[in-house]
């Protein structure tokens, strides 16, 4: 009985996963964001049953188990790690000045102003306040990158810009998180010491293993890469962390070695896509519990004009003063607005230590959640690039074939 409640259980979220694969196709809409709306009405619908007691529903309710939980956790590590492969060095070295400003500024701007707010108007205590900027200041990396890889504007220099300040970003966040709030011991210094090295080595090593074993149909290549990613995850927990934080930078690390081996990326990404991912939104959609929110509504909606309101100041006119047209400028804003994982995992972090307590933790991940669907509804609606995936390719070529006197030679995003 058990077994089949198990794998009924599993039918019924790869349906919700499914349906949403079909809506988003139908409405034209992000994938990620179907699956997070999909799974606030399926958590929903699935406790007002369970109450209910209808047809024995509350013996297999859908809240997440053991194994989900996995699973959404393994595809949100190669999600974040998929994302720091797609990032070019070469592009974040020539963009240097562009991608660190406008994302420095994406993570500075909300963090002071949500800090503010919750600390001088809301009335936290100021170490909630901190955890309230933190989760605020993030841009969610698996939402920009599956909007990236579902428009093809992965493929352009615009959307591999983006990418790379939303490293910049939540680097900010993560280095934040740490100076506040760090607990040094040796198990943060060992997980240091073990990724500085790993960092260090893996790019060549990782080169020479895809290379020796390329032909192989079991991808032990592929395996190497999860297993570096789960060894350093495992050190990230042991040190009070998370297994996503390191997931970011090896990504980064190895993207050289990625931008050789399409082949692998493709049916990597179709695994992460089709299975693992659907895991991980849906369970993010379904943290939220919609009669709990009436409390804090007005609270929520605040926080998340806040949230928005700081990044458009933050990045808005840097995107404009490094070339941007207004259309893309309006689109890069929206989507560094964005927020999930990191913000999530900030709020988590400040609820396990007893910084913030229920109320506030839901508050502010209901915020993480509506920043994840708004802004890019809005930019996916409204400001979506004009042109299609292979013109931005051969604009970003002519620019790269200009003489360097041409000064829009540097900007390959910009649009007349």
């Amino acid at each position: 009985m058990e077994t089949s409640w198990t794998w009924g259980i599993a039918a019924v979220w790869l349906g919700l996963a499914l349906v949403a694969s079909l809506l988003s196709i139908r409405f034209k809409m992000s994938v990620a964001l179907v699956e997070i709306l999909t799974g606030i009405v399926a958590g929903n619908l699935s406790l007002a049953l369970a109450r209910l007691e209808f047809l024995g529903f509350q013996h297999w309710k859908l809240e997440p188990n053991e194994w989900i939980k996995f699973l959404a956790g393994f595809g949100s590590i190669l999600l974040t790690f998929m994302a720091g492969a797609e990032i070019e060095p070469s592009l974040l070295r020539k963009s240097l000045k562009a991608t660190f400003s406008i994302g420095f500024a994406s993570f500075l701007a909300p963090f002071l102003a949500a800090t503010a707010y919750a600390y001088y108007v809301s009335g936290w205590e100021w170490n909630a306040s901190l955890i309230c900027g933190i989760a605020l200041s993030t841009t969610s990396v698996a939402v920009v990158y599956a909007v990236m890889v579902e428009t093809g504007l992965n493929e352009t220099e615009l959307g591999k810009l983006i990418l790379a300040a939303c490293f910049i970003t939540d680097l900010g966040t993560v280095v934040a998180l740490g100076a506040c709030f760090a607990n040094y011991n040796w198990t943060l210094a060992l997980f240091a010491v073990v990724a500085v090295i790993v960092l260090w080595l893996a790019p060549g090593f990782v080169n020479w293993f895809f290379s020796r074993y390329a032909t192989h149909m079991s991808e032990p290549g592929v395996k190497f890469v999860f297993f570096v990613l789960f060894a350093l995850g495992s050190l990230a927990a042991l040190a009070n962390s998370e297994a996503v934080l390191p997931a970011y930078l090896v990504g980064l690390g190895l993207a050289g070695v990625f931008a050789r081996q399409r082949e692998t990326v493709r049916r990597l990404r179709t695994t992460v896509f089709a299975f693992l991912t659907p895991f991980y939104f849906l369970n993010a959609g379904m943290k939220v519990y919609l009669p709990a929110l009436w409390a804090g509504l007005g609270l929520i909606v605040i926080l998340l004009a806040v949230k928005i309101m700081a990044k458009a100041i933050g990045v808005w006119p840097l995107a404009r003063m490094f070339g941007m047209g207004a259309r893309e400028s309006h689109y890069t804003t929206l989507l560094m607005s964005t927020g999930l994982t990191f913000g999530t995992i900030s709020a988590l972090f400040g609820l396990n230590n007893h910084y913030i307590d229920e109320a506030q933790y839901s508050i502010l991940v209901t915020v993480v959640i509506a920043s994840a669907v708004a802004p890019t509804v809005i930019a996916q609606t409204w400001f979506k690039p004009r042109m299609e995936p292979a013109d931005l390719l051969e604009r970003a070529t002519e620019a790269a074939l200009r003489p360097p006197s041409d000064s829009s030679s540097e900007r390959p995003w910009a649009t007349s």
